[in-house]
């Protein structure tokens, strides 16, 4: 995976951590950009079904 030669084991595991820090990071982040994206469709999802509510009311 990585050629990387630590000096000390601790050296080592930083290393890792780290990696899995930046990997973690990333997939948070994808997660929160779609939970946005369906949040946002549940937004316009509801709105539509008001206003419809809304038409069926007045018609």
């Amino acid at each position: 995976m990585f050629n990387c030669y630590f000096k000390s084991s601790k050296e080592k595991k930083s290393f890792y951590q780290h990696k899995k820090l930046e990997m973690l990071n990333y997939i948070k982040d994808s997660l929160e950009r779609k939970i946005a994206s369906v949040t946002a469709s549940i937004e316009v999802l509801e709105s539509q079904i008001s206003r419809d509510k809304k038409v069926e009311v007045t018609n």
